[in-house]
């Protein structure tokens, strides 16, 4: 799906004569015109920002002696790059369409002075799921940040789970292609629970034949003849075009870091509900399981309202919020011996997020529980102090699941609600209200 570009003087001097004249990109390098995504994003629209919220590629290798990368300002290499595998020319194509600045030379990024940080995951030529959770975790020590995952495969990698559970944990939005396979398979890391998926679509703005996707997606964006940066040990002339959800990823996960820098007042929950609530739709009205809720729309995610709060994502499970588990300090109890009762707002998405389960004390000798307001899509539970997990078997199960309420014995304890969708709907807006009280 790649054929080269043989760019002379002559070609350049004629693309730049017809290049967009936008707000968002001025019409300075050679290629722009061929950039028909650039639009149908609405990157043309408005004035990208400056450098702001990190925006990190975990990927192929970059080729840092490019002219795309040269010199680029705000550009950081988290490790040594290697770029002369068969398939290595993939990481430099994936950071140009994400990032490449606007010097008067080839391509120009949908986000081209974004706070660009590279980490190669390709130490043998192909993707390594370890190499790449690596790099997850070193572009989460900047987190809140923006995490581009422009790989898939139908098999998890527990590790790389964990390293984006990690960063979703420390605030960090993570995007990742769909895939490749034009079918409804799962593709991991997309699939994951709260992280981006996108899907491609064409220049008619149509899901791309080779888009893969299901319940599971959120977003598309465009992915079909795609201009884009290589390195010149690949093509000499340093530019190719190519299709696949590859380059929808990075599209979403710069327009997600330009909103974030624009609007760094959101949480990671709420940038991933404007996206959606703010996407164009396309194909059959509303949500469908091949383009999601639609093309990102970046003037729409920068004007529409904030979103309601989705707190303490990501908190599945109880090792999610349970000190000492999965992260050191848990999450904070809804109620304490001091704060007897407590009010919280979420959200829930079947795919993506199907439950929250809260932490909470009661005190000795008293009784707490829980109410939902949802409309009747969504319901409490609660659960014991010796709860190991929701999913556990039937015998822990009939111990550790008591119902609409939940007492704290002789001592105090502490206990679990959680808040799941009913059979109504695939997603729901709740509040829940907590109580302690003597009976």
């Amino acid at each position: 799906m790649r054929r080269a570009l043989v760019i002379g003087l002559v070609a350049a001097l004629c693309a730049c004569g017809t290049a967009l004249a936008a707000a968002g990109h001025l019409a300075a390098d050679p290629l722009q015109d061929r950039e028909w995504w650039l639009p149908q994003v609405g990157a043309d629209q408005v004035a990208s920002p400056g450098q702001g919220v990190p925006l990190s590629i975990v990927d192929t290798g970059v080729d840092a002696s490019h002219p795309e990368f040269a010199g680029r300002p705000a550009t950081t290499f988290l490790n040594a790059q290697t770029v002369s595998g068969q398939d290595e020319w993939r990481g430099t194509a994936v950071a140009s369409v994400a990032a490449a600045p606007a010097n008067g030379r080839g391509v120009v990024g949908v986000y081209p002075a974004a706070a660009l940080q590279i980490w190669d995951a390709s130490p043998d030529g192909t993707i390594d799921p370890p190499a790449a959770a690596e790099g997850v975790e070193a572009a989460a020590e900047r987190c809140p940040g923006v995490i581009d995952l422009s790989f898939g495969s139908t098999e998890q990698d527990p590790a790389l789970a964990a390293a984006v559970l990690a960063a979703v944990h420390r605030g960090c939005l993570v995007v990742a292609a769909s895939g490749n396979r034009g079918d409804n398979t799962r593709v991991y890391p997309a699939a994951l629970p709260h992280v981006v998926a996108v899907a491609a679509t064409d220049e008619s703005g149509q899901r791309a034949g080779f888009s893969s996707g299901g319940s599971w997606l959120d977003v598309a964006a465009p992915g079909t003849n795609v201009t884009v940066a290589v390195p010149l040990a690949h093509d000499p002339s340093g530019y190719e075009v190519s299709a696949g959800t590859t380059f929808a990823a990075p599209i979403v996960a710069a327009a997600a870091a330009w909103v974030w820098t624009a609007r760094p007042h959101l949480k990671a929950s709420q940038l991933v509900a404007l996206l959606r609530s703010t996407a164009r739709d396309v194909g059959p009205s509303g949500f469908d399981t091949a383009t999601g809720f639609g093309i990102v729309d970046i003037p729409a995610a920068l004007s529409a309202p904030a979103p309601r709060l989705d707190p303490d994502e990501p908190n599945d499970d109880v090792d999610q919020v349970k000190p000492g588990a999965l992260f050191a300090g848990g999450e904070p109890a809804l109620t304490t011996r001091r704060r007897p009762s407590a009010r919280v707002g979420g959200t829930l998405d079947a795919a993506k997020d199907p439950r929250d389960l809260y932490r909470i004390w009661v005190p000795a000798n008293r009784v707490a529980r829980a109410v939902v307001a949802a409309g009747g899509d969504a319901a409490a539970r609660m659960w014991g102090p010796a709860t190991v997990g929701v999913h556990e078997g039937l015998r822990a199960r009939r111990r550790d699941l008591r119902g609409p309420l939940v007492r704290g014995g002789t001592r105090g304890s502490a206990a679990y609600v959680e808040v799941l969708l009913t059979s109504r709907s695939s997603r729901a807006d709740y509040r829940l209200r907590v109580r302690v009280s003597r009976r």
